[in-house]
Parts: C-alpha cells; sequence; structure tokens
C-alpha cells in the first residue's frame, strides 16, 4: 500500500502560497512570494539536508494543476538540477478537472482527485508526494487521505494567503514523529494522523457560582 505524504513549506501563521519566488501565485493579491528564500540565502545545511532526503527516496509526485503548471514551466528547463533530473524522470499525478493534455513527460490526470487517489494508494509502488497544491490537500484532507506530514515551519507572519489547514479541515490528532531545527529558526516536523482528538478538563469537581454565571453566560454568547 502506497503513502500520501504532504511536503509543505508554511510559515507560522498557516500560509503556503507562493514559497519560491514572487511570480508563482500572486492571486488574491499576494505580495510575498518567495518568502523563503532569505532562509536559505547563507547556506542553512539542515533545510539543504533535509531536501536531499527527501528528494533522495524513491517517490511519484502528486500535484495540483497550479502546482503543475508553475513546475512544467521550470523544472524541465534545469535539467542541471538533481531535483530537476528526480522531477522530470518521476511520474506526475495531477489533480485537474481540466481535458487539455499535460505536455510534460510521464503526467498522469486525475478527474476525481480523492477517488483516484484511494485507488493509487492501494497500488505498489513508492510514496505519492505531494508539493504545494493547497486545493489538492484540503480535497484529500477532507476524505482522510493523507498519511504523512512533512512541514518546514519557518518563522515569519504572512496574514493572508492559501492556507495548508483552511476552512473545513477535518478534527484529527496528530503524532510527532521527527523534529529538527536549522540555525535561522525552521522547524522541521513530521507529523502522522492520530487518531481523533482527545480532551480532557482541568475544571474544579465543585466550581464557584461565579464559574457556574459565566458558563450560562456563555450559552447565548457567540
Amino acid at each position: 500500500m502506497r503513502k500520501v505524504v504532504a511536503a509543505v513549506f508554511v510559515s507560522l501563521d498557516g500560509v503556503m502560497q507562493a514559497p519560491g519566488a514572487p511570480e508563482e501565485d500572486p492571486t488574491q493579491g499576494f505580495k510575498f512570494g518567495g518568502w523563503t528564500f532569505p532562509f536559505w540565502a547563507d547556506g542553512d545545511t539542515v533545510l539543504d539536508e533535509a531536501m536531499g532526503a527527501l528528494f533522495g527516496a524513491p517517490y511519484d509526485l502528486l500535484l495540483g494543476r497550479k502546482t503543475y503548471e508553475i513546475f512544467a514551466a521550470y523544472w524541465p528547463f534545469a535539467t542541471d538540477n538533481p531535483i530537476g533530473e528526480a522531477f522530470n524522470a518521476t511520474r506526475k499525478y495531477v489533480a485537474t478537472s481540466s481535458r487539455e493534455p499535460l505536455t510534460w513527460n510521464n503526467s498522469v490526470a486525475l478527474h476525481d482527485a480523492a477517488t483516484e487517489v484511494a485507488k493509487l494508494k492501494q497500488q505498489a509502488g513508492p510514496i505519492l508526494l505531494i508539493q504545494g497544491s493547497s486545493q489538492l490537500i484540503q480535497s484529500l484532507l477532507r476524505a482522510g487521505l493523507i498519511d504523512e506530514f512533512r512541514l518546514m515551519i519557518f518563522p515569519v507572519l504572512l496574514g493572508k494567503g492559501k492556507k495548508l489547514f483552511a476552512e473545513g479541515t477535518q478534527p484529527a490528532a496528530l503524532q510527532l514523529v521527527d523534529s529538527k531545527l536549522s540555525k535561522n529558526g525552521v522547524t522541521l516536523n513530521t507529523y502522522r494522523p492520530a487518531g481523533a482528538v482527545k480532551t480532557g478538563s482541568f475544571a474544579q469537581d465543585k466550581p464557584s457560582d461565579a464559574e457556574l454565571e459565566r458558563r450560562e453566560r456563555m450559552k447565548t454568547e457567540g
């Protein structure tokens, strides 16, 4: 059985839009494209090692249409880059509603992403590695199809932008299975699903009258 792994660059407030360059995705007026670049600029070896480990293992790419178009306009022309060589050679599964042909070699269209990814997971093969693809991630989250999150969390607040965990995310517990910290303050965390959200209470066994009154007020407040 194959696993779906979402490897995401994300800001501290959850934005994943246009991490690599201003031209990547300026939609909805996003003005901070390229926000990850300064953290690599002075040679952060922890980040380089993490990327090497991620792309050094076997995988097929799983992409949304917009991320596919960004990659297809860049990586086929970056053949002197090891990541480009790997991306060009590997199979690309692309979630898209369009019937236009996919021109990047080894690309396969998925017109019903959740259903078809569920079928792919039942097959033998390498991991299905998501890069970017915020809309696809939302679809797979709702269907419970993501097996692992590998998050590079950058110490920056971006405010508006496409979020990793957008409105409609299903509640779930996560288990932290690996964590590293780069010299520039980027946290590299790997999480796996861990069942339902567990809750408890620090409330007093015999709450005060003030607490009881507060609870009553809360029933009528928004």
